[in-house]
């Protein structure tokens, strides 16, 4: 028999959060691979990106900085070459 197990409206809208970031993240390194900007334009997509994060999940810079950053420097990288 399959019950279906109780969750919080917190839990679910962290998770609908966590979606939309997802979805932001992946469609930025999409634009960013694909749209030919320029460098300084993917950094100006990264930093939206951020600032979107950070309205989402307040006080996170942290979590930031450990999780999306480095996927984004290393798609930067791969695009633009080291700088």
């Amino acid at each position: 028999m399959n019950k279906k197990k109780y969750v919080s409206p917190e839990v679910t809208a962290e998770n609908k959060r966590i979606r939309m970031l997802r979805f932001m993240v992946e469609l930025t390194i999409a634009l960013i691979y694909q749209s030919g900007m320029t460098r300084e334009e993917a950094l100006e997509r990264v930093g939206g990106v951020r600032r979107f994060a950070l309205k989402l999940f307040p006080g996170k810079e942290v979590a930031f900085e450990l999780i999306y950053a480095p996927k984004f420097k290393s798609v930067i990288r791969e695009v633009y070459g080291f700088h």
